[in-house]
């Protein structure tokens, strides 16, 4: 029995050897790695904090903001290794698709790149029992303008010529006014192909609130999670936009910054500040750090700043809800809720987030996530 024992210690300490091991080499797509915890209480090794499973056991069904699929992914691969009674399932289909599942009841929570609006707010209660749907700031980052015109290979832009172009008022790549703001680029005489998405987004819905604040005599349109101008080209998903613009000469679109992938250029935005904001997790979170709770009671919902003042802040950002109830969760997936959310708002599971081309969220705001996560029944 007592070499039983010292074999088992053995094994659980080279466990978490293992564990730590493959959270340092996360971005080079390590194994996983982890104890089967059988649904018990039990906490897996990772950087300065833990995963604790705590009673999660079984599927979760999740689904909604195609922009958060590659920090869900990152989240999945670490929170799997360690709780492998869990198996968490995300379907990226966009957020309007998202919140009108949870809002059925076929889904745990839902991830949304816009907060819930009242009435769906008021729908939640029929799913919530005693309770209602609220929103958690989960994932920060850059809405990226990605362009593939040959032979520029940078590329600046302001809120009005953008709106033109997306709105099809400039046509061409040598357009005078696209001229003026990138002295000395050799633009060619090549037709604009912009291409938005053809599903419900919250991505869409920030990228044309960020318009209205800053263009709206360019942009006259209301905005919201559909496309609401006419012409141009759509494409289903953020993958889908990215891979028109790999693809396609004279090309420009727009998707969550870690989409921007395989030698995808990105346009630097004409802000107040002196020099052009690059988009990149670090100045998104320049300009989500300004951000302002604009949600009630448990609800986090918030207010962002599309003309920050701050140098390199980039302004042209989106923060992803994981959407749950606060009450009145399902008794058989409340834990694995918990135990998930817990782990992906942790100092952890926002620490993949920059390796993985997201901004995490504000400490101060993050550590309200946190105690709401707690509190949830």
């Amino acid at each position: 029995m007592k070499l039983q024992r010292k074999n088992r210690l053995r094994a659980l300490s080279l466990g978490a050897v293992a564990v730590s091991g493959a959270l340092a080499l996360t971005a080079c797509g390590s194994d996983d790695t982890g104890k089967d915890t059988g649904g018990k209480s039990s906490t897996s090794a990772s950087g300065n904090s833990s995963i604790k499973c705590d009673d999660a056991k079984g599927q979760l069904q999740a689904s909604g903001s195609s922009a958060q699929k590659n920090a869900i992914d990152a989240w999945v691969k670490q929170y799997s290794a360690a709780c492998k009674s869990v198996q968490i399932n995300y379907n990226p289909t966009g957020s309007g698709a998202g919140i009108t599942a949870f809002l059925g009841g076929q889904t745990a929570f839902a991830g949304s790149d816009s907060p819930l609006k009242p009435e769906e707010l008021a729908q939640s209660k029929k799913v919530c029992s005693g309770g209602q749907a609220i929103d958690l700031p989960m994932v920060g980052g850059p809405i990226a303008i990605g362009f593939n015109v040959p032979g520029v290979d940078s590329l600046v832009l302001d809120p009005s010529t953008i709106a033109k172009i997306f709105n099809g008022k400039i046509t061409k790549w040598n357009d005078a006014a696209i001229a003026k703001l990138n002295p000395g680029a050799k633009l060619p005489d090549l037709k604009i192909q912009a291409f938005h998405r053809s599903d419900e987004s919250g991505t869409t819905d920030n990228f044309t609130k960020y318009l209205i604040a800053t263009a709206k005599s360019d942009w006259p349109y209301e905005g919201g999670k559909a496309w609401q101008a006419k012409g141009g080209q759509s494409a289903q998903g953020s993958s889908g936009l990215a891979q028109q613009v790999k693809q396609t000469s004279g090309a420009i679109s727009y998707f969550e910054l870690s989409y921007a992938a395989d030698g995808i250029k990105t346009v630097d935005l004409k802000t107040g500040a002196a020099t052009p904001a690059k988009a990149t997790t670090e100045n998104a979170s320049k300009a989500i750090a300004a951000a302002q709770v604009a949600g009630t009671g448990k609800d986090l919902a918030l207010k962002l700043n599309y003309q920050p003042t701050a140098e390199g802040a980039y302004p042209l950002t989106l923060v992803t809800y994981e959407i749950v109830c606060d009450k009145g969760n399902k008794a058989d997936t409340l834990p694995s809720v918990k135990s998930f959310l817990t782990y992906i708002a942790s100092e952890d599971g926002q620490g993949l987030l920059a390796d993985a081309k997201y901004a995490p969220i504000p400490s101060e705001i993050n550590s309200k996530v946190r105690e709401t996560i707690a509190a949830l029944s």
